[in-house]
């Protein structure tokens, strides 16, 4: 407990570093329909695997290659007194982390020019390894001890040491934060938009909270 003869402070400490992005993600998007079940499904593992081998062709540019669900839907339409099934909808959805950034505006083009494929992103991020991270936590460190002195300072005394150093908030962001982009290639579909690929800056963040002790102050 924080006593006359050794009092305590509490302060926090904030820094943001401004960097370059490690890595953009883009989510892609494989679709099927038809009558048949088995001929919408067989449509659809085959359109999932060009999209799998377009990605995986570009060697170490791709960071990482993720498949999600496959879902196969029938759309039902009323005949008489009963349901029958209309058409089956099939969809597969991919998850391309690249960090190569030159390979990423082919990449996204080639994979929108396949049919009933869409493609959305990029969204940019650090890596949690980025030395940006490092560099904003000791800045926070920094800002904490800085604000302790400043405080102890105008009570007319020093930080003796220090107590705790608490670091419980994320660093970081996660993919997704910030702005998206999309771009889209389906039957049917208009021209998507031009497609902004220019990646953007990131922030890392730090946060602390210190905990020191002073020397009594002579108030």
């Amino acid at each position: 407990m924080a006593t006359p003869e050794a009092p305590r402070i509490t302060v926090h400490g904030e820094a943001h570093v401004e960097t370059d992005p490690d890595l953009a993600r883009i989510g892609v998007t494989v679709t099927a329909r038809g009558a048949d079940r088995r001929a919408t499904l067989e449509d659809l593992t085959r359109r999932n695997a060009a999209a799998v081998d377009l990605v995986r062709g570009y060697g170490a540019a791709v960071d990482s290659l993720e498949t999600g669900a496959l879902t196969l839907t029938p759309e039902l339409t009323r005949r008489g007194r009963g349901e029958h099934v209309r058409t089956h909808h099939g969809t597969v959805h991919l998850t391309a982390t690249l960090s190569d950034f030159t390979a990423l505006g082919e990449l996204v083009t080639r994979l929108a020019d396949l049919d009933l494929t869409r493609v959305d992103g990029p969204w940019w991020s650090l890596r949690p390894t980025s030395p940006a991270h490092t560099q904003a936590r000791r800045q926070a460190v920094e800002d904490a001890v800085h604000r302790a002195r400043d405080y102890a300072h105008a009570l007319g005394t020093e930080v003796a040491a220090l107590l705790e150093l608490d670091d419980t908030a994320p660093d970081h962001l996660p993919f997704g934060a910030g702005t998206a982009r999309m771009a889209f290639a389906t039957e049917g579909a208009e021209a998507p938009p031009p497609l902004d690929l220019q990646p953007q800056r990131q922030t890392a963040t730090a946060r602390v909270t210190a905990r020191f002790t002073l020397h009594p102050p002579t108030l």
